[in-house]
């Protein structure tokens, strides 16, 4: 017997189960669909697998109140619904909650949701979900602030701030502002300085990015064989200027990374990060951008959470 059905539901094609979709309605994908069709959309999906689905569109602002009012009524699973920022907003309510939360990927990258299984057409996402386990994932805490994937400076802040601003610019395709943004940060970037502490441990870097993973990730898909590995994952991208940059990009692109020249990677449990340029830099947490000052102490919360996955995780 799984959680699901601990916490009073029966996960089988048999019964009816009720969720409450709490949607970004912000997300890139319902601006393109039309809140109320993309509404009917999802609603649509899961009947389509034996569930009932209310949806509920609300503002960014208000995210955090519409999901704890989900998670509140038991006779229902709770589902948020964004991409990895909008994940990121409401990680706190994910940490109070005591049960299982289905997790639907709305944005460009998802990342949380290629780890989950949730990939292709929202239907298949859906499809996936409703007939998914749940699973703990890690949790890491920079300072004050939480995220669920990564955070990082360099060139990563710099495509997260460019990529906000192609997704003005070309709202009529997500994938050209990504190129856009892509291109832009291998062309701009400047290298930083950082002191990088590992336990006891201590180096000094020049590089172009520094990014911060929980748990390890892996191939060109860049994905993490384990949501609950309990250890933090450190990625340097070697400061060598435009060329160093592209060759990261082609070899994260091509799934070679984990042996490019460029990149320089190592685990560890506690990390600190110090920029010696002493300005106010911006940082990442899941493609969110925020300009603070260090140090920046990365603090791993192990099995902090418990989401729904598609696919079984490895023990």
């Amino acid at each position: 017997m799984n959680d699901l059905q601990l916490a009073g539901y029966e996960h089988t094609s048999l019964g009816v189960m009720r969720y409450i979709v709490v949607i970004n309605a912000r997300a890139g994908t319902v601006l393109e669909a039309g809140s109320e069709a993309f509404a009917d959309r999802i609603e649509a999906a899961f009947r389509a697998n034996g569930r009932e689905a209310e949806v509920k569109l609300v503002h960014p602002r208000d995210l955090d109140d519409a999901l704890s009012l989900a998670i509140e009524e038991g006779g229902a699973i709770p589902v948020i619904a964004g991409g990895d920022g909008t994940i990121n907003r409401v990680l706190p309510i994910l940490l109070q909650c005591e049960r299982p939360v289905g997790i639907l990927p709305l944005g460009t990258v998802n990342v949380l949701g290629r780890d989950l299984g949730l990939a292709g057409p929202l239907e298949h996402q859906i499809q996936a979900l409703c007939e998914g386990e749940p699973v703990t994932m890690d949790l890491g805490r920079v300072n004050d602030r939480l995220f669920h994937s990564l955070s990082g400076m360099g060139f990563f802040s710099l495509m997260a701030r460019e990529r906000e601003f192609a997704r003005r610019r070309f709202p009529f395709s997500r994938a050209v502002a990504f190129v856009v943004a892509a291109t832009r940060s291998i062309l701009f970037t400047r290298a930083i300085t950082v002191d990088i502490r590992v336990g006891d441990q201590h180096r000094q870097v020049q590089a172009d990015a520094v990014l911060v993973t929980i748990n390890s990730f892996d191939g060109i898909e860049w994905r993490r064989a384990r949501l609950d590995g309990g250890h933090f994952e450190v990625h340097i991208l070697n400061a060598g200027g435009l060329i160093s940059r592209a060759g990261a990009a082609f070899a994260v692109a091509s799934g070679r990374w984990r042996s490019s020249k460029h990149l320089t990677s190592f685990t560890g449990e506690e990390i600190t990060l110090i920029r010696r340029d002493k300005r106010r830099g911006h940082i990442t947490f899941d493609g969110e951008v925020q300009r603070t000052p260090g140090p920046f102490a990365y603090r791993l919360l192990p099995k902090a959470v418990q989401v729904i996955a598609a696919r079984p995780q490895t023990v």
